[in-house]
């Protein structure tokens, strides 16, 4: 099959970038880069006075890095080494001309020959990856292509509170609304609350007022809020918050008021009404502050990724969405994208599970910042309200469950006591052995038990870097580094483990029954381990394991949502359901075609993929998510049916005479999507596998030599049986003692406990 266009799937996380490329003619490349978009390569010797060579970079033609910033990472450190412009690049020789004289820098006249060097590309790193993939030099334009691209800027910015400064303007007398919040306690037992500092830098109270039934009490003073507005931008503010009271009944006061803020010189003002017109206070005005919060930091780097696209003539850009649909850029919200990365993951591994025949899995993606797991049984689960770090939002999002526990975790002592994460080396420095100087991180951790070849990494490595991290904490404790180092593992095993429970048996779901779909750089070294802790017998390492966020968002649709607010009982307004979800059908699909009609997919695929119910008991605030499967007259008794067994199963007992209550109606409407895919046929027969050698590795305690096999060699139907390793270019799968496995016809690899194959 060809296309005019390059096909560019691209997921950012907190580490590293990944993309995978389609060329015209349907071939398929990958590519791995920092998501600081920086490469890195060795220092081999000078040439003349102002080049250098160097190995370890990937081949690219000539004058490729030309603009690029250069800085050698002399002792470990990057942190004072000067930034010198690339001039040129000769890939035959692997030569690096400067802009500069090489004796005229400190740094560049105390480079040796071996030492770790980087070259920063001025551009972002989806950019980036789509240059290396295609060939194309920066200054040059990119091919026509359709770029489908997934993002954690928005939550990293969040969770570093590095967005922008916003005032908040809520009606008089809310003043401290979201510094009460829900009054919950975020730890039960905890004896002093640290409560964080609100995102918003200052808060203008109002002087406005609506019924609940959304009449006017008290007409919005224009000339106050004027005033409050300029006081604002006085203040440093460049993004306005907007949430009155029952604006989701009546939108007027949050309209007239975003016209005078916007008027006054916010850059950008994000209403309630607009993100979140459902009941709730609290959370729709935590949507619009997170909205006014990220949006410029994301829309800036969007317009960066979509400006450089601009050059390339017939080239498109899509955003993954945290519920797994796509959205065009220009139309992108923030606070839908929080969970854009994992979105991409869970699509990719229910994917997977299909094609290997496992129709329930559970999603185990674990990178370098952080793991999130995630469980499909049918289809995915939806969360309407969801949690990211310390914001509360009103916004679709797939039920992720996320966990500071990644590849890049630093390893500590504090108080004697060892623990992984919740912070991150990321992507610079980066863990100790990329020879940055950064600290011991889990990667460190795997590379010096022996599970993972330095020569695979894709980038320089300095082992020795991260021996002596170790060996100063070994110290520190008086103890032998390996018990450590198997310590760090047991904690990072099971802080992911638990997050699995929190998916599964705390949803009322029993893990064993599910296949554990294991991906990202780090997810296959650890399966097998957290997979022993939760009672699963079976792991799956797709093909693509490390990139498998990236093939997700090549499986995504278009994808829309439609929400009503009723707010009425069942037994009044049941004949009115399906008049009512067509009219939210109807909206739904008219979003869908708005995009699908640029070319991105096929316009008369569009469906209605979901109808879903919010369901409650009259007088109770959390209802439940129910998806009739019937039309007219019979969707109140299967309402009512599906309510009273949903209920059951999540509390243990279900009440009755009870009223039940319609919160709110949501359609799903998508378009694009790439059709069902057919489990690949299973291997008749199983043969043992030719190992390509043996490694000296640290499983049960012990060093020992262990067999380790080329998955790219790996023929379907051949087994292999731990401990051994499966390594291949990107990622490396350990398989523990009592497993074993085998290469499916989905070039997928199926590890099983304690079987005899």
């Amino acid at each position: 099959m060809t296309s005019a266009l390059w096909q560019i799937w691209v997921d950012t996380g907190g580490t590293f970038t990944d993309c995978i490329a389609i060329s015209p003619e349907g071939a398929i490349g990958r590519v791995k880069v920092l998501s600081s978009s920086a490469l890195r390569g060795r220092f081999v010797a000078p040439v003349g006075s102002r080049g250098l060579r160097i190995d370890g970079l990937p081949e690219l033609p000539a004058g490729f890095f030309r603009g690029f910033g250069f800085r050698p990472l002399l002792g470990g450190s990057a942190a004072d080494a000067a930034e010198i412009r690339a001039a040129g690049w000769d890939p035959g020789e692997k030569r690096l001309d400067l802009a500069v004289d090489r004796e005229s820098i400190p740094a560049l006249a105390a480079m040796h020959e071996g030492a770790a060097c980087e070259l920063l590309c001025p551009e972002e790193a989806p950019i980036l990856a789509a240059r290396i993939a295609t060939g194309s030099p920066p200054g040059r334009p990119l091919p026509p292509l359709a770029m489908r691209l997934a993002t954690t800027r928005g939550t990293n910015a969040l969770l570093e509170r590095k967005g922008a400064p916003v005032a908040f303007f809520v009606t008089e007398g809310f003043a401290d609304l979201l510094a009460i919040g829900t009054q919950q306690r975020p730890d039960l037992f905890a004896l002093a609350i640290e409560k964080p500092a609100p995102l918003y830098a200052r808060v203008i109270e109002v002087a406005e007022r609506l019924a609940a039934d959304g009449s006017v009490l008290r007409p919005l003073d224009r000339d106050a809020a004027l005033f409050g507005a300029r006081e604002a931008l006085a203040g440093g503010a460049t993004s306005a918050a907007v949430a009155l009271l029952h604006a989701y009944r009546n939108p007027c006061h949050e309209r007239d008021l975003a016209a005078v803020l916007s008027e006054a010189g916010f850059s950008r003002v994000a209403t309630s009404s607009e993100l979140a017109p459902e009941i709730g206070f609290v959370p729709r005005a935590a949507t619009a502050v997170v909205e006014a919060y990220l949006a410029p930091i994301l829309g800036g780097y969007l317009e960066r990724v979509s400006g450089a696209l601009e050059s390339s003539g017939d080239s498109s850009l899509l955003v993954m969405t945290s519920s797994g649909g796509l959205a065009r850029a220009d139309g992108f919200r923030a606070k839908d994208g929080l969970l854009s990365g994992p979105a991409g993951g869970v699509l990719g591994a229910a994917a997977a599970g299909r094609r290997s025949g496992f129709l329930r899995v559970l999603s185990f993606d674990m990178g370098g910042t952080s793991t999130d797991v995630a469980r499909y049984d049918g289809d995915f689960e939806l969360r309407f309200e969801h949690r990211v770090g310390d914001a509360h939002l009103v916004a679709p999002a797939l039920a992720v469950e996320t966990v500071a526990a990644g590849g890049g975790s630093i390893c500590s002592l504090v108080d004697q006591q060892l623990g992984v994460g919740p912070e991150s080396a990321g992507a610079s420095p980066g863990p100790a052995a990329y020879g940055a100087g950064g600290p011991l991180t889990i990667t460190d951790v795997n590379l010096l038990l022996g599970r993972l070849d330095p020569a695979r990494f894709g980038i320089p490595i300095e082992p020795a870097a991260a021996e002596r991290r170790i060996a100063e904490i070994a110290r520190r404790l008086q103890s032998e580094p390996e018990p450590l180092l198997e310590g760090f593992l047991e904690i990072a095993n099971e802080r992911m483990a638990d997050a699995i429970r929190r998916i599964s048996i705390g949803r009322g779901y029993d893990p064993a029954e599910y296949a554990l779909v294991a991906f990202g750089g780090a997810g296959a070294q650890h399966a097998c381990a957290v997979a022993e802790l939760l009672g699963i017998s079976t792991v799956l390492v797709p093909e693509d394991a490390s990139l498998l966020s990236a093939r997700g968002l090549g499986i995504a649709t278009v994808e829309r949502f439609a929400v009503a607010q009723v707010l009425r009982p069942l037994d009044e307004i049941e004949g009115e359901l399906a008049e009512r979800f067509d009219r939210l059908a109807a909206e739904a699909l008219a979003a869908v075609t708005a995009v699908a009609a640029e070319g991105v997919a096929d316009v008369g695929a569009a469906e209605v993929r979901r109808r879903i119910v919010q369901l409650r008991f009259a007088g109770q605030e959390t209802a439940l998510a129910i998806e009739p499967q019937g039309s007219g007259r019979e969707l109140g008794p299967e309402l009512r049916a599906r309510f009273f067994a949903a209920y059951r199963d999540l509390y243990g007992y279900a009440p009755e005479g009870r009223t039940l209550e319609v919160e709110a109606l949501r359609v799903v409407v998508s378009a694009g999507g790439s059709g069902e895919l057919q489990p690949a046929a299973r291997p008749s027969r199983r043969r043992e596998a030719r190992p390509a050698g043996s490694r000296r590795a640290r499983f049960g305690g012990a060093w020992r030599e262990v067999e380790y096999f080329e998955r790219s060699a790996l023929l379907t139907g051949e087994r292999f049986s731990g401990p051994c390793l499966i390594v291949e270019a990107l990622s490396a799968t350990v398989v523990e003692p009592g497993w074993t496995g085998w290469k499916d016809g989905a070039e997928a690899l199926v590890l099983e406990r304690g079987s005899a194959l």
